[in-house]
């Protein structure tokens, strides 16, 4: 990004780099080493934290890091990253204790996990930058309660659909225009879909199935417009949202005729997805403007006439862009996408396929369930389950294909600590349960 790219070379000129800490191995996880490493000024990825520390050596190799440091303990993890060294551990405490690290880079995508390393980091004052919207979406504004209590920066990440339609909602809102939808646009969505299914895909992109299933069944668009929703306090129209299905020559300047309500008249506007318009896989924003003289403008330069303009950004790089977010954290306190309005938009468990009583819920991308989203304070009054919590939880009773569960529905594993925070966050933002944050 224009400034941070400036900043970074600033930094590395004078010896000074970002020092990060990153939890998780994966996909993502080896594509920010490259970068990070390789590509992009200014930073140290000073240690990778995986509980295969095997993955976490291989991720360094492949960005061209040979034999790095397995330190056993804070004191040698700490003198190495001292010295510029490169480091693997499994224990990710390490890294969040270290007082070397600036940012904490979780890519782990769990939840329960996830958790545990993001409120260790924030505690240790430590800028968290998160490529995990599932843990995001599920307890980010507490989170983020948290985060601001110690002075600190949460935030999704620039490349990622959130981040991105972020970055254009602010750009929109920059020149006068006011968003009133925020889109995401998907080339596939069945809610049926199976790691068996999409099993090929997920090796022809050396992906995980489940990660993949959940962007193919909608669980992971989920997640990333109720991002969105609580960063902008946008809100759903509708459970599932619209999703219309177009064709793919038919092109997002179109998208003001594809929803069924006055996107005029909405309070707060709405965060929804389009399936095959063109150009994909990209964001784009629907916004207004009640200036005669600035409409007259805005035809001029080929935005139409009104009362909808389009505005989008025709692809998303997820791991190419994560250094800005890290930049902007670490240098100028700037989030890219944060829960700014607490929880507005929640993600709920819905049944894939017939269950019974007794199944334990098996994970997000999986075989049991899919999320779909439902405004927040709709899912705590009717006491939905989130389906950030869903797994492992075992069924009370039968549950029909396509019916959406709730709480009463299971019983929620003991002694997690996404479901303590979980509480906290009704209490902070709906006035019941524990109140934890001051």
């Amino acid at each position: 990004m224009i400034i941070i790219d400036t900043l970074l070379k600033q930094r590395a000129s004078e010896n000074k780099p970002i020092v990060v800490g990153m939890v998780g191995s994966g996909a993502m996880a080896k594509g920010i080493a490259l970068q990070l490493i390789k590509y992009c000024p200014g930073f140290h990825l000073a240690a990778v934290s995986n509980r295969r520390v095997s993955t976490a050596i291989e991720l360094y190799e492949q960005a061209g890091i040979s034999s790095p440091l397995s330190p056993s303990s804070q004191q040698e993890l700490d003198a190495a990253i001292a010295l510029r060294k490169f480091s693997v551990v499994d224990d990710p405490a390490l890294l969040c204790d270290s007082p070397q690290i600036d940012v904490i880079l979780e890519v782990t995508g769990a939840v329960e996990f996830g958790a545990h390393v993001v409120s260790n980091a924030i505690a240790q004052g430590k800028h968290v930058v998160m490529m995990n919207a599932e843990l995001d979406s599920t307890i980010g504004p507490i989170l983020k309660k948290y985060a601001d209590r110690q002075g600190v920066v949460l935030t999704n990440v620039d490349g990622d659909q959130p981040g991105v339609l972020m970055n254009l909602y602010r750009f929109v809102q920059g020149i006068g225009v006011k968003p009133v939808l925020c889109g995401n646009i998907k080339g596939l969505q069945d809610p049926y879909r199976t790691p068996t299914t999409q099993k090929g895909f997920a090796e022809r992109w050396k992906q995980s199935p489940p990660m993949v299933t959940s962007f193919a069944d909608g669980t992971k668009i989920s997640f990333e417009q109720a991002l969105v929703a609580n960063a902008t306090g946008m809100r759903v129209a509708k459970r599932g949202m619209f999703g219309p299905t177009v064709d793919n020559e038919e092109h997002i300047d179109n998208a003001a005729d594809w929803y069924p309500i006055d996107l005029t008249q909405h309070d707060t506007g709405i965060v929804d997805y389009v399936v095959g318009a063109s150009p994909g896989p990209g964001v784009f924003i629907l916004g207004t403007h009640d200036d005669p003289a600035q409409k007259h403008f805005l035809e001029l330069y080929k935005l139409g006439t009104g009362p909808l303009y389009s505005f989008y950004t025709p692809y998303h790089l997820c791991h190419f862009e994560v250094h800005n977010t890290i930049a902007r954290a670490a240098l100028l306190s700037d989030p890219t996408i944060t829960p700014t309005f607490g929880p507005c938009v929640d993600v709920v468990a819905t049944a894939k396929r017939n269950l019974a009583a007794g199944e334990t819920l098996d994970g997000i991308g999986h075989y049991m369930t899919y999320g779909q989203c439902e405004n927040a304070d709709t899912v705590f009054e009717q006491k939905l389950l989130p389906i950030g919590i869903a797994e492992n939880c075992v069924l009370t009773r039968d549950i029909a294909k396509d019916e959406t569960l709730t709480l009463a529905d299971v019983m929620l594993p003991e002694g997690r600590l996404v479901d303590q925070l979980r509480s906290e966050q009704n209490a902070v933002f709906f006035g019941q349960g524990q109140r934890a944050v001051q």
